[in-house]
Formats: C-alpha cells, structure tokens, sequence
C-alpha cells in the first residue's frame, strides 16, 4: 500500500471531512503500512473512522468483529451512505435468513464488499471459517475489544477465541479498538489478541463538555426524575438502570407522566428492539429507559442528558454509558443515583459465581462506590482511573467542583496511614489498612498478628470513611498506587515513602455521606428546589388546621406532604391530588386553605412553575391499592390479603400506610380484634392521639417493650384513618 496516499482528499470522497479528528490520520496509517493497531479512544472520538476509511482503500474486505447486532445494522446503514453501491458493507449474524446470507456470500467474494461485520459467535462457525478462507482479507478490527478481558466492564468468553479463529483463517494486520480501558485491560487485549508488539495510540479521556453529578437515591427518585426530565423539554435522554423490570415500570411511569418515553433490553423481541433504536436516532422518542444493552455503536450525537438510575458496576461500564452524551461537544449532563444499598445487592449478585470472578467484580465495586463517595472533583477520579492525569484544581463542571466541600489539613493523619502500609510490608488492601488504623480485630488481622503492631488502633479518633477518603486522596496525589491485578494491594511510591520521612502539608476534604438518604440533594446541586418560605408557611397553616380540629397536625398531612407543595406548588385540586400521601379525601377535606395560600404565594412572589408538574403513579400501583380496599371491606384476614398478592406482611403494612395518609379510610377493626384486647387496641391509640408526632421510632421507644411493632403499626393505620379521613 502506497504510504504516501493522501488521506484528506480520500477523508473528502468519501465522507465529506476537510481534517480528521485528534490520532486519526495517524491510526490509519499505521493499519495502511501493514502494523497490528491498538486504539484508546473515548467514545465520540472517531474510533469507527479508523477502521472504515482504510477498509474502503485496501485491496480486499476488512473483516469487523463486533458484538452488538444492533451496532452492526447502525454502522452497515451509515457505510452504505457514502457509495452508491450497497453491496459495500454487510453484518453476517444470526438475524439474517439462508437467502440473505447467501447475498452477503456472493457480494463478499465478488470483491464488492469492503466491510463485514461479524459477532464473535458467527465467527466461530465453521461454516463461516471455512468461507472466510477463501476471502481476500485486508485486515481484522476487533470493535469493543474490552470484551476480551475479565477486568473489562463487558467480558465475553467467545471474545476469548478470536485470536486462534483468525490464525485459522489466515493472518492479516489486527486493529483492535476500545473506548475504556486501564492498563490492565489494555495488557489483557493484546495478550489475548496475539498483538504484544501492536503500536498504541492513546487519546485523553477527557470529555470537557460532560457534567457530571451524583445524586442521594431516596425514595422520591422518580420524582426527581420527571422534575428532572420536565426541566429539560424535548432533549433526547438515556436512563440506565440494572434489571428489566424496572426498565418497564419506569418507562411505564414516565409515559403516565406525558413524557415521551421507551423502554429498551435484551428480553424484548429483535423487531422491537430495533424500533425502538431507530424511534430514537429518529428523534420521535425522546427518553429510552434501558439495561446496559442499550447504545453501544449509536451514533446519535445529541444526547443531552444519561441518568444512572442505579450505579453501575465498574468504572468502565460508567464512563462508556456516560460517554453517549454530548457527542457532537454539546451539552451532555450526567446525573448518577447513589445508595450503599444498591452497591450490597451487586455483591450480593456474585455469590455463586468462581472466587476470582467474585474478587474482580468486587474490586471493580469498591472503585465505582470509591468515585460516588468521594468529594473531589469527579473528571480528575475519572482520568486518574484510566492512567491520565487532570492537573486542574477546578474543573468547574463537577457537583464537587461546582459545591466544593470544606478542605482541611491532613498531614499527620497521611504520614501515619502510610507508615501503616509500610508495615505490612505493602501486602494488603484498602479495608486492611483501615482496620488496622481504627483498631478493628477481623480473623484476617489476628491470623497475621497485625493486632500486635504498635500502630495497630493509632488512627481510631477517626471513623473508617474518614481513613477512606485519606487513602483515596493520597492515590490521586501519587504517594500510593493500588496493584490491581494483584487483588488491589496497596503499595508506597517514591513520593509516599519520602513524605513518611519529611511529611508536606496535605490538604483534604471528607466523603460526600451517602448513608443517610434524606440527604439535602440541594446541596448535591441537585435541581430540587424546595421552598423553604412556603414550606415554614405551610406548617404553620397545618398547626392551626390542627388546632381548630383538636387533632396532631401529622394527621393532615406529613412533613413530606408539605415539602412536595412547597417544591411543586399546586395550585388546584387535580394538582394537589397528585402530591405524595394526599389522595382525594384528604385533597377534599382540608386541600382549599393550602391552595388559597399557595396560589395567594405564588403571585405574590411571582413565581414561575415548571410545566404541569403532576407526577402520576402507573396503573399497578393503583390496581394492588383498590385490591387491598376491596378485600379490607370483605374483611378478608390482612395476611391472607399479603399472601395472594406475593406480598411479605411488612409490604402490607407499608401499603396500609400509603392508603390511609393519601386520605383512603380503612376499617382494619375486624382483624385488630382477632390479634388483640380492646385495652391494648386503646393504649396504642391513646399514645398517637396525644403525641405530636407518627414517627415509629418514637413510638417504639415508648410502647415497643409492651407491644410488637405489627400492633403499633396497625393501630397507627386506625388512627390516621378515623382521625384524618
């Protein structure tokens, strides 16, 4: 092949470019010149242009492996585009039938394809081996190829055989290609690729456009979301979340909320799937709701908003979902929804699965759980992940940049964990350290005697996520570095080992607390915006309300009742219904005086609402609460009513609740009378009519030595009922 090709005028023909984007020209010509290729380029840098304008100047057809069928149909269209003939590019999967494949055969051979994409799985054929040997190969590009390493956030085992198939079917120029990997993984894709010797060409991670945030998942998320999808009309969005089921049921929430949604996973048939893909680039869906299947190789650059409805298992897997924002250098908002417990169910997952999957899988946890917690700036934890370094104290696009915590100095505390790593010997992990700091005796530490250190408890003043955020932040400063292929072991640089003799000062900032989840979101830089004013005006109305009554003012309407007009601010009756705990009766009894002084506020404080901000519950929710209504009226025992809806007892008493503060009466007397005296019945109720409170705590404080907290629970639901409703 000619090296002095000019590729601009050949970018030009084809695809319309006057200049190629960062290594581009580079990359190609290194695959022109006959060398194995490994390209680092974050999503939205032109990976796909590498491969594609060197297959279309090459003598014979570049063979394509990619893992997505959806990605294949994508790319193939768009090839396609830039010849007047067809037969240019084709996929070779197992959603083509025998003629169609025989089309692709007969093109390929004819020498009228340049591009074939390939899965993995269709490569193993031997059918498939067998054609492609007598195929004038010009070179594999191996699409995705992450897929090939267990630390990789996607690992597949066929992506394994791909070395040994091409070796069958006769050797050519390797270009292997991925928008996330560490070293690790990068170590790992030319091992198993047979390319140890593959020229590298890294390009930054850094997405200067992509702002990211994470946000305290509480039990309002969905709330969050349509206020936040409401905030931002028309934009196309991408929400992730893990399971299936709460792909449909968000989808399904959204839809009732007038927002134009889809949802998008594996367990739906190939014809839906790819409606709903192309709905999508087509700009008649603005928001897909999906499992990770979703978006790999769609090229749609405009999406302005990714949201992690839970947090993904690896960094990798986030930073390549986060990277479908923003493409075209646009606004690209990245909001992430974080709980500790979501992280305990994706450990949860692993049991089962072999021990060195489980300790990867957890590593790949600790570093996704390390990157939410963390109160420093969010684009440098990213790219010191990947191996780049962020030298800017202030990315100014980061909640953590935007609401920067309070920094304090640390140098003593730093000098004293890594005198602690130092003695282990360098040989243990992070939760090791900080066991031994805070003098926490495991079976581990006594087995290696570690509780006879004389530092052992040195740094127990502190809690453990205080010593967290000290070792994660003396990574990023460079004084350790995490071995992690050797089951993250935490190991001193020069630069850890010379502060141990001559301490600087070291400046910090604790964790961002995620374990308390009515954290203020506000001061997450959160969009939501409660009203403080209102909210104080609010709860003096519902005093006086209670007052003239002769009732606790709870019973009218919660705190988080109150909250929610406060940051809403309905101003009629269909509005307030759609309030949390305020249902038709308690909108009818008491709703006039709050939307008197509401409206009477918004005016006066010219206020501008957003939209029509009525979130509605979709039609299961409302199904199981007029079941429940239904059998309580029949006076079907409450555990039966439990058992035929799949529901444990405690999930009953949580939609008892639901029922009686939205203002739903319930007459529970029948079952209360089976379990319990009349003088329990009116103990329990005397308490709540004279507290001032209908928190659980309190009450089982008071009465749980006397009671079991079912009784109090249900006594509580009579009271709310007859009091309130």
């Amino acid at each position: 092949m000619n090296k002095d090709i000019n590729l601009t005028d050949k970018l030009k023909q084809y695809f319309g470019f006057d200049s190629f984007k960062g290594d581009q020209e580079a990359i190609i010509r290194n695959l022109l010149s006959g060398r194995d290729t490994f390209v680092l380029m974050p999503t939205g840098g032109g990976k796909s242009m590498c491969y594609q304008l060197p297959a279309l100047i090459m003598d014979g057809c570049a063979i394509v492996i990619s893992p997505l069928i959806a990605l294949m149909k994508n790319q193939v269209d768009a090839i396609r585009q830039v010849s007047a003939d067809d037969g240019i590019a084709h996929f070779m999967n197992s959603s083509l039938n025998r003629s169609a494949l025989d089309l692709v055969k007969s093109d390929v051979i004819s020498g009228r394809t340049k591009l074939l994409y390939v899965a993995p799985e269709s490569l193993t054929k031997d059918e498939n081996i067998e054609f492609l040997r007598q195929v004038n190969i010009s070179f594999y590009a191996v699409d995705e190829a992450h897929c090939i390493s267990e630390w990789g956030h996607d690992f597949r085992p066929e992506y394994r055989r791909i070395r040994p198939i091409i070796t069958e079917i006769g050797t050519a120029p390797v270009i292997a290609l991925t928008a996330t990997a560490t070293d690790k993984v990068r170590g790992d894709i030319k091992k198993n690729l047979g390319m140890p010797d593959a020229d590298e060409f890294r390009s930054s991670f850094n997405r200067p456009n992509l702002y990211y945030e994470v946000r305290p998942k509480t039990k309002d998320i969905d709330k969050e979301i349509i206020k936040f999808i409401k905030q931002n009309p028309n934009k196309s969005g991408i929400i992730y979340c893990l399971s299936r089921k709460k792909v449909e049921e968000l989808a399904e929430i959204l839809r009732a909320n007038d927002i134009n949604a889809s949802a998008y996973h594996a367990g739906m048939d190939t014809p839906t799937r790819t409606q709903t893909q192309d709905a999508f680039i087509m700009e008649e869906t603005d928001v897909i709701v999906a499992t990770i299947a979703f978006g790999m190789g769609i090229d749609k650059p405009d999406v302005r908003f990714v949201i992690h409805y839970d947090i993904p298992k690896s960094l990798e897997g986030y930073y390549q979902e986060t990277g479908r924002a923003g493409r075209d250098g646009g606004e690209g908002k990245c909001i992430t929804f974080y709980t500790y417990k979501d992280l305990q169910k994706l450990e949860k997952f692993m049991e089962g699965k072999p021990v060195a999957e489980q300790d990867i899988g957890r590593q790949l946890l600790q570093e996704t759980a390390a990157y939410a917690e963390s109160s420093v700036c969010r684009r440098r934890l990213l790219l010191h992940y990947f191996g780049e370094e962020y030298t800017e104290p202030n990315c100014h696009n980061c909640d953590n940049c935007l609401h920067p915590k309070q920094m304090q100095e640390a140098r003593e505390e730093l000098q004293l964990a890594l005198r602690v790593i130092q003695s282990v010997k360098e040989n243990f992990k992070v939760d090791y350290i900080i066991n031994i700091l805070i003098g926490r005796v495991t079976e581990e530490i006594s087995a290696h005697n570690h509780d006879d250190l004389e530092l052992f408890g040195a740094g127990d003043k502190h809690e453990a996520r205080f010593w967290n955020a000290i070792l994660r932040q003396a990574m990023l400063a460079g004084y350790i570095y995490k071995e992690v292929e050797n089951y993250g072991l935490l190991k001193l640089t020069d630069a850890g080992r010379s502060f141990i003799k001559k301490p600087q000062p070291f400046q910090f900032s604790e964790d961002n607390d995620f374990e308390d989840t009515t954290t203020d979101s506000d001061a997450m830089g959160s969009t939501s915006a409660l009203d403080t004013q209102l909210f104080e005006m609010l709860k003096s109305l519902r005093k006086q309300v209670a007052k003239q009554k002769q009732i606790p003012p709870y019973v009218i309407f919660q705190d988080p009742s109150l909250e929610a007009m406060a940051t809403m601010y309905p101003i009629n009756i269909e509005e307030l219904k759609t309030i949390p705990g305020v249902g038709e009766g308690k909108a009818k009894r008491y709703g006039e005086a709050f939307l008197d002084l509401i409206r009477k506020y918004v005016e006066e404080n010219e206020i501008e609402r957003i939209g029509d901000m009525r979130v509605r519950t979709v039609a299961n929710k409302s199904k199981n609460k007029i079941f429940i209504v239904q059998a309580i009226d029949r006076k079907v025992d409450l555990k039966d009513i439990a058992r035929s809806k799949g529901m444990e007892f405690e999930d009953l008493l949580e939609e008892l609740d639901a029922i009686v503060y939205s203002g739903t009466k319930l007459d529970i007397d029948y079952y209360l009378h089976e379990i319990m005296d009349e003088d329990q019945i009116e103990d329990i109720y005397e308490y709540f009519r004279e507290s001032d409170t209908d928190s659980m705590d309190e009450a089982l404080d008071e009465l749980e030595e006397d009671y079991p907290e079912d009784w109090i629970r249900l006594v509580r639901v009579k009271f709310i009922s007859e009091m309130a409703n």
